[in-house]
């Protein structure tokens, strides 16, 4: 049995389909009896974990951090598990924003290298996915507002991550290897905006705003301070300096990363009026 730590989130959700696909038995972490999984997966209260007999890897979200990380891992080596694979970020090698972020993924890698556990550890590139934040403006009005459109990162699609994960999970060869996973073509956030008016056809605009705009609308918007932080002081960090970019997909995966065009071509509906369908 695999078990997957932030199994309804983006990367959670597709590694679950892939390895369900695969016909091995998953283990769902979350906290909904009802969540949408596919066939031979099946949802785990995180409560219930503690219980779970025969788990031979675990995928650990960076969400199950602290005690909660620690106690998981202490239980998983005590239970005969074999291995453990980390999502991470390119931030611990590569730092950008504000410290306390990396210092949070540097931690669960800690934790998981300390464990007993054969690890693999993934630092991954922002997610292709995180620009759905801009949908509503996209319906709405065409226009993305955005502070730091120069700001440059080699965006990975979520699905080659999920990719990744799986072929770690259930490859003993991947034990004690860290990789940088980032998509093939660094974008500025103009950039980007332009790749997903060139799948909608439809011409949208990046318009440049002061960081604290951006914020405050953020916060207005009930967003915790943690994600303006979070986003502010990345962008403003890949703006001096764009973030890496690794061929890893390509050479673990045998084909190259997906494009930022190809992820926004496949997710032209999350973006999508009625107007312009």
């Amino acid at each position: 049995m695999i078990l997957i730590t932030g199994a309804t989130g983006v990367v959670g959700r597709e590694t679950v389909r892939l390895l369900a696909e695969q016909g091995a038995k998953v283990a769902a972490v979350t906290r909904d009896p009802h969540a949408d999984l596919p066939a031979g997966a099946r949802p785990v209260h995180p409560a219930e974990v503690a219980t779970l007999d025969g788990v031979e890897a675990i995928l650990l979200s960076p969400r199950a951090a602290g005690a909660t990380a620690a106690g998981l891992l202490t239980r998983a080596r005590e239970a005969g598990t074999s291995r453990v694979v980390v999502l991470s970020a390119v931030t611990v090698p590569y730092p950008a924003g504000l410290p306390r972020f990396r210092e949070q993924f540097q931690a669960v890698e800690d934790l998981a290298t300390g464990s007993g556990l054969d690890c693999t550890i993934l630092r991954c590139a922002d997610f292709a996915a995180n620009t759905l934040a801009w949908a509503g403006q996209v319906r709405a009005t065409g226009t993305v507002r955005g502070a730091y459109p120069g700001a440059r990162t080699s965006t990975i699609d979520e699905r080659d991550i999920a990719a990744v994960a799986a072929l770690a999970l259930t490859g003993a060869a991947h034990a004690g290897q860290t990789y940088l996973l980032t998509g093939e073509q660094s974008l500025s956030q103009a950039e980007k905006v332009a790749a997903l008016g060139a799948a909608l056809d439809r011409p949208l605009t990046f318009v440049e705003a002061a960081p604290d705009e951006i914020r405050r609308g953020m916060l207005a918007a009930g967003l915790p301070d943690e994600v303006p932080d979070r986003l502010l002081g990345s962008l403003a960090d890949y703006a001096r300096e764009p973030g890496p970019t690794s061929d890893t997909v390509r050479r673990l995966l045998g084909r190259p990363a997906r494009t930022y065009a190809t992820w926004a071509h496949d997710h032209r509906a999350a973006f999508t009026t009625a107007a312009h369908r």
